[in-house]
Parts: C-alpha cells; sequence; structure tokens
C-alpha cells in the first residue's frame, strides 16, 4: 500500500506541475499578444510637430514601451515609449527617450537625409502593409539632434538593400533634448501613402517594430518593442501590429 500511495503522489505531482506549466506558458503567451498591438488614435486636425508629450495633441494618448533588449531581455533605465496618432494624409508617431547619456553624430545636418544613421543614438520604426511579402517594409529613423533618413527595404533581395536610403517618403521630424530631466523627445509626421496602399481608416492595421539604439562601443544597447531575439533589428516575424482607430478611444 505504501509503495502505490508514493506511485499515486508522484503521478498527482506530476499531472499538477504540467497543469502549472501549461497555465504559465499561457499566460506568457497571454502578456506578449496584449502587448502586440500599438493603437494609433485619430485627430481630424493636421498639427505642427512639437515633440512634446505634455502637448494638447499627444497628452492623453496612451502608448506602449520598448523596453527589453532584443533577446527579450528586460530593461529598466533607458526605457522609450512611443505614441502614435492619425489623420487622413499622415501617421504621427512621437518617442520619449529617457537616458544616462548621448552618443551623437557630430557636425548633424539636419537638412539634408544622413545615411547610417543608426551608427549613433536613434529611434526607429519599421512599418509594413503587406501581411504577405513580409520582408518588404518601410525604415524611418530619428536622432536626438533632428537628423533623419528614411529607407525602402527589401529583405528579398541578394545582399540586402544597399540603395534603400534613397528611398524618399516625403516625412518630417522634429527632436529636442531636455539635458535636465536626462529624457529626448522626437516626433515623425509620415505621410500616409508612403507606408500603405490602402487608405487610412478606423480599423486599418500595419505591421510595425519599434527600435532605439543607445551609447556605443561595449555598452551600446538595441532596445526593441517586440523582441527579435538575434542580434538584428531586420526579423520581420517579430513585427506587431499598428491599429488606427477613432479619436475618443485608446486616450487616458
Amino acid at each position: 500500500m505504501g509503495l502505490k500511495f508514493i506511485h499515486r503522489l508522484t503521478a498527482s505531482v506530476s499531472i499538477l506541475l504540467s497543469v502549472f506549466g501549461m497555465f504559465a506558458l499561457t499566460r506568457r503567451l497571454l502578456s506578449a499578444s496584449d502587448t502586440a498591438t500599438i493603437f494609433s488614435v485619430h485627430t481630424s486636425t493636421q498639427h505642427t510637430a512639437t515633440a512634446d508629450p505634455d502637448s494638447s495633441s499627444w497628452k492623453q494618448v496612451q502608448g506602449v514601451f520598448a523596453n527589453q533588449d532584443t533577446m527579450g531581455n528586460p530593461v529598466t533605465k533607458e526605457v522609450m515609449e512611443i505614441r502614435s496618432r492619425w489623420t487622413q494624409d499622415n501617421l504621427y508617431l512621437l518617442f520619449i527617450c529617457a537616458f544616462d547619456s548621448l552618443s551623437l553624430k557630430p557636425d548633424p545636418n539636419s537638412a539634408q537625409e544622413t545615411n547610417r544613421l543608426w551608427n549613433w543614438d536613434v529611434a526607429e520604426t519599421f512599418i509594413g502593409d503587406d501581411f504577405t511579402n513580409i520582408n518588404r517594409y518601410k525604415e524611418f529613423e530619428v536622432s536626438p539632434q533632428g537628423e533623419w533618413v528614411d529607407l525602402d527595404i527589401d529583405r528579398n533581395k541578394s545582399g540586402g538593400s544597399p540603395d534603400a536610403w534613397r528611398w524618399n517618403s516625403g516625412f518630417q521630424v522634429k527632436a529636442r533634448i531636455d539635458k535636465d530631466r536626462k529624457v529626448w523627445y522626437a516626433e515623425m509626421r509620415i505621410p500616409f501613402q508612403s507606408i500603405s496602399r490602402n487608405p487610412a481608416r478606423p480599423g486599418l492595421q500595419l505591421r510595425i517594430n519599434f527600435f532605439r539604439t543607445q551609447g556605443s562601443g561595449p555598452n551600446r544597447l538595441l532596445l526593441t518593442w517586440r523582441p527579435t531575439h538575434a542580434r538584428t533589428f531586420h526579423v520581420p516575424t517579430a513585427f506587431g501590429i499598428l491599429q488606427l482607430v477613432p479619436e475618443a478611444q485608446h486616450v487616458k
């Protein structure tokens, strides 16, 4: 009887461990799905980019956070918040980036495109509207100094896309650095026709991810919203969703 009892107890414990394991896995999957969508809130008026999260355009908008490295490890200090709004003509993105120190390009030129801007501190987004050919998407970057670059990415091409930066979306940026708070802010205004073959409307979805490069040398940080589980940002399968919603939804 003692031996049978031990066998039954062992079997019961195994079943419980399996149940708890499945429960934990389910929670992780649900948690991942909860953070897989950013809602872009409609605004009826075009606004001038201010890169100010306390402005009337941005203050009430809920955002998402890039608070993991590319492998999914949590980052607590240099977190980046992203908020989004949209009009019929443009997609707006606001980046709020805490920092300890900055790695900036000498002699910045915000009047012209800066190729290889990703070698310094930047906030980035990759946006695609093709849910079948996910290797085609657009890349947009902005630095704390207001430098910018936009790229047309086609990962189906052998050898990559060396001339991708010559594409011109017509997007505009505004950036500023608050040295006292140790936060830099940037805003992008991206023409909708440059990122979507479909007109902007509530419910429309785009594939998207957000990234940030911070620092230099061995302390260089690669920050993500949706981790790529690689040492590169260019993993289209890791993209989340940006969904356009009416103005009455997803405000604080």
